[in-house]
């Protein structure tokens, strides 16, 4: 799999795991740490025997944010230009999570503010522990709500409501008012529970048609900003081009045999 220094990863029966392991940080982002997710999951979307990727934190967090020691306090007094660096590539990290063409299940296992909570919004489904936290806390350390891309992502979970209050206050909230708002998608009892479901969840997108997944992605995507009308011209195209997919043959023929389909990769051939 991928060679890291901050996160471990497998890949297990088509399901990529990737766990951030600075357990004693509550897995904190540093630089390395953003440069290092952003070229895994670019990469990620490459490789053909990817098909699901799971994406959770080693110990009692998720992800914590930026790292107050590492990140926080080396953009003190740095010029726009750098700082505007910076800023374009914690995006970078984002942007390659949502043009991933794999699924991402996010099992969120703690604490998760900050960037952790982007990079939960950032995945396509969110399992989340009991004693999970999340916050979008940018305003406490006296930023912008909008980093990262969360105001373009936030609203479209939970409504521009919620995701105004989230934003602008920055306060936490627990994980029974994050099922409640639609934040996340399955609520578990612990982090071991969260895991579990999450693998679950990708093993069953990873058996399935992962070039009609993609599409599913893709469209979800990037219908957001059409009208009702170009929509429904964008899925035709895209539905057709999944009826000359091997995996529809391959659907139809398992169905008549009476066993269970055996669906291709991601690519067209």
């Amino acid at each position: 799999m991928i060679t890291s220094k901050s996160f471990h990863s497998e890949l297990v029966r088509g399901v990529a795991t990737i766990t951030l392991d600075r357990e004693k940080r509550l897995n904190a982002l540093t630089f390395e740490v953003y440069e290092e997710l952003a070229l895994a999951f670019e990469s990620l979307d490459t490789h053909e025997d990817v098909r699901a990727i799971v994406i959770t934190g080693r110990g009692r967090g998720f992800c914590s944010g930026g790292d107050q020691d590492d990140i926080i306090k080396h953009l003190l007094g740095r010029d726009a230009p750098a700082l505007l660096q910076f800023t374009r590539m914690t995006g970078r990290l984002i942007r390659a999570m949502r043009t991933c063409r794999r699924p991402i299940v996010a099992a969120i296992n703690g604490v998760a503010v900050g960037a952790g909570a982007v990079i939960a919004c950032a995945s396509d489904l969110r399992v989340a522990a009991a004693n999970a936290t999340f916050g979008f806390i940018f305003p406490q350390v006296g930023l912008s709500g909008a980093d990262m891309g969360i105001t373009y992502l936030l609203p479209r979970l939970v409504g521009l409501g919620h995701a105004s209050e989230l934003l602008f206050f920055g306060e936490k909230i627990d994980a029974e008012r994050a099922l409640q708002i639609g934040l996340v998608n399955r609520l578990v009892p612990d982090g071991a529970a969260a895991l579990t479901l999450a693998q679950e969840w990708a093993q069953k997108l990873a058996d399935g048609p992962a070039f009609a997944h993609a599409m599913t992605k893709q469209m979800i995507e990037s219908e957001y900003q059409m009208t009702l009308a170009d929509a429904i011209e964008a899925e035709a195209q895209a539905q057709a081009l999944c009826m000359q997919h091997p995996d529809f043959a391959e659907a139809h023929a398992s169905f008549k045999e009476k066993r269970p389909a055996k669906f291709r990769g991601a690519s067209t051939k």
